[in-house]
């Protein structure tokens, strides 16, 4: 089971809150491809400034993007203007509804699984070779503290004829425990062979059943979100 389901889908509700916050009957769909465009420009336009993850909130006519980035300076530019331009740009998407952009700091970029699997990503790009790439990344995830990795790369590894699998893993990931906080991340390396897959598993620790029992949920999730 843990195998085969997102961790992030896997946890939803229990240990990790939606990534999207919202109640809507009669315009669902049109909100939901909105959400969906909004975080494919902010990627796109803003990849370099390592962005793990992007959560809207909704309420009224308003719109809250909370935006998880490891490098806040690049997303604020000087006093504030490229915050401005973005925000002008973002309200195109919802009709000219209220844009709110709050930026939030990853301190330990290490340790978020997406910004691991883009760093290596951008690697095997710049034709670093695979094994290395995977093999730094694995160390240097451990050395911040990390329970335990998992990365893995898939396609035409090293320009070989035939696409193939590797992968490394140091310390624990147990996929299928629910209470293990786990993050997932992927990214697409596009080099002259072709298109590399890579995939990363962070395992940062247990949350005891006392601690889900004594906190409320909605606690915890903020807690988990804000790291």
């Amino acid at each position: 089971m843990g195998q085969k389901v997102h961790p992030y889908g896997f946890r939803l509700g229990s240990l990790y809150g939606w990534q999207s916050n919202w109640f809507s009957e009669r315009r669902y769909a049109e909100q939901l491809h909105e959400d969906i465009a909004i975080r494919k420009f902010i990627k796109k336009k803003l990849y370099h400034a390592g962005i793990s993850k992007v959560v809207v909130d909704r309420t009224g006519d308003k719109v809250v993007l909370n935006i998880h980035t490891a490098r806040p300076g690049i997303l604020i530019g000087k006093r504030g203007a490229e915050v401005e331009t973005l925000r002008e740009e973002l309200a195109s998407f919802t009709d000219n509804r209220e844009v709110f952009i709050n930026i939030k700091e990853i301190r330990k970029a290490e340790l978020d699984a997406q910004l691991v699997a883009e760093n290596v990503a951008l690697q095997l790009e710049r034709r670093v070779a695979f094994r290395r790439a995977m093999k730094k990344a694995v160390t240097s995830t451990m050395k911040f503290g990390a329970g335990g990795i998992r990365i893995q790369c898939a396609g035409r590894l090293g320009g070989s004829e035939m696409g193939r699998r590797e992968w490394y893993r140091e310390g624990r990931v147990p996929l299928h425990t629910l209470r293990a906080e786990i993050d997932y991340g992927a990214a697409e390396a596009k080099t002259t062979y072709g298109v590399i897959g890579v995939k990363c598993w962070v395992f940062k620790g247990d949350v005891s059943d006392k601690e889900l029992r004594q906190g409320t949920l909605s606690q915890r999730i903020g807690e988990v979100q804000s790291r």
